[in-house]
């Protein structure tokens, strides 16, 4: 178990995808592969705004020792979550 929110939460990791969820549903989720690349990053929108989608990239950044890197094509909040990490 893992503390990304107020409740604990299972982190599960399969290769290539980190799973975040709780008791009740899919909090988010993020697909990469060996070379930091970011195919697919979710996060349920009832959990957006908490910075969920930031610790996601983190354990992207941290397992693959890489720059995180967006696969095109990047969605409009794909668009504005890159422009929150560059600040």
């Amino acid at each position: 178990m893992v503390s990304f929110l107020d409740d604990e939460c299972e982190l599960v990791e399969t290769d290539g995808v980190f799973t975040l969820k709780n008791l009740n549903t899919t909090i988010g989720f993020v697909r990469f592969n060996k070379s930091g690349e970011v195919e697919y990053i979710f996060v349920n929108p009832i959990f957006r705004k908490k910075g969920i989608a930031k610790k996601l990239l983190k354990l992207v950044k941290d397992k693959t020792k890489k720059k995180i890197i967006f696969q095109t094509p990047i969605s409009p909040l794909g668009s504005k979550l890159l422009k929150s990490l560059e600040k």
